[in-house]
């Protein structure tokens, strides 16, 4: 996980933990004075939130634990993990950039591409200038590699 995945994940953990739990635990109590909890909507719905941020906070602990944090600024060479990729498809000559980060920081939406899509299984061990194929849902995809950069 990159360092910027890393913080990302135990600011989550921090809001999660001192502001989401116990606001939920303040709308249960609350809910609770309403009476009968077997039709109470309130309380329902905010015992079904307490499950889901305990949940998160279980998910993101685990991942912070087994975390191996990489900073890609002391990389170089050849595309690998922490990677910024800019690509042009070779078909539309549309350029895109994206980092190569790990499956908990992964975005597409932000540039953030998941080492384990298929896109980035292409990229890994390609060096600027080189042509990659990638055999995506909707069909062959090529792309040439503009520029690698680890920031």
């Amino acid at each position: 996980m990159t360092r910027a995945g890393h913080s990302a994940l135990n600011e989550e953990l921090k809001q999660l933990k001192s502001v989401e739990r116990p606001a939920i635990i303040r709308a249960i109590a609350e809910a609770r004075e309403h009476g009968d909890l077997s039709e109470n909507a309130e309380y329902h719905s905010a015992r079904e939130k307490q499950s889901f941020i305990e949940g998160r906070i279980k998910e993101i602990e685990g991942l912070l634990s087994l975390a191996e944090v990489i900073d890609p600024a002391k990389l170089s060479g050849p595309i690998k993990f922490g990677a910024t990729v800019t690509l042009v498809d070779e078909d539309t000559e549309e350029e895109k950039t994206y980092q190569i980060v790990g499956e908990a920081e992964a975005d597409i939406e932000a540039g953030k591409l998941n080492i384990r899509s298929p896109l980035a299984r292409a990229l890994i061990g390609k060096e600027e200038g080189d042509s990659v194929e990638v055999r995506t849902p909707g069909g062959e995809k090529a792309y040439e590699i503009v520029s690698v950069r680890y920031i």
